[in-house]
């Protein structure tokens, strides 16, 4: 029997990523789980449109745990296969919840990355690539770009399969393109 992996989805912003890892999963018997880890802010009326619209477009085949920092605990156990929706927002909810100590977030990224080198079941994990951009003008903003940085690098080691898409287009990183 094949042990189960996990393939990292990195790509930019509208690059297509989410939706080539949920065809994916959707291609594999379930039960399907999706972590999703932004957080509802009805403060923030275009991000409540946003979470709306993609709880709108989630395939009723999902079973949907929204979790903005407990991803270890969702995912351990887990049967089927996994979808986590995505780890920058994920990176942001730690940030704040360890007031940007970079060692306390990395330390959960760490977590995350020692279960993704033997993952429960197949696990889709989505993140951005943010550092191809211009620097940041504010330390947060700086912070929170090197965050991201070190935390794909860590789970880009721990996973056998990385994918980066651009133009809604795969292309295998490392390991080849998940059937």
């Amino acid at each position: 029997m094949n042990q189960p992996v996990a393939t990292l989805w990195v790509g930019g912003a509208r690059s297509g990523k989410s939706r080539l890892a949920q065809a994916w999963a959707l291609g594999r018997p379930g039960p399907h789980h999706f972590i999703a880890t932004c957080t509802d802010d009805p403060s923030d009326s275009e991000m409540a449109a946003r979470i709306a619209r993609h709880r709108a477009d989630r395939d009723p085949r999902w079973n949907v745990f929204e979790e903005p920092t407990a991803v270890v605990e969702t995912l351990v156990g887990r049967q089927g296969i996994c979808v986590i929706d995505c780890i920058t927002l994920w990176i942001c909810n730690l940030g704040f919840t360890h007031d940007w100590k970079t060692p306390a977030v990395l330390a959960e990224v760490d977590r995350l990355a020692a279960l993704l080198a033997a993952p429960p079941c197949p696990v889709a994990v989505v993140t951005n690539e943010v550092g191809a951009g211009v620097v940041p003008e504010h330390a947060l903003g700086r912070s929170f770009r090197d965050l991201q940085g070190f935390a794909n690098q860590r789970l880009a080691a721990a996973c056998a399969q990385v994918v980066l898409v651009s133009c809604g287009l795969p292309l295998a990183l490392k390991g080849s393109l998940p059937d």
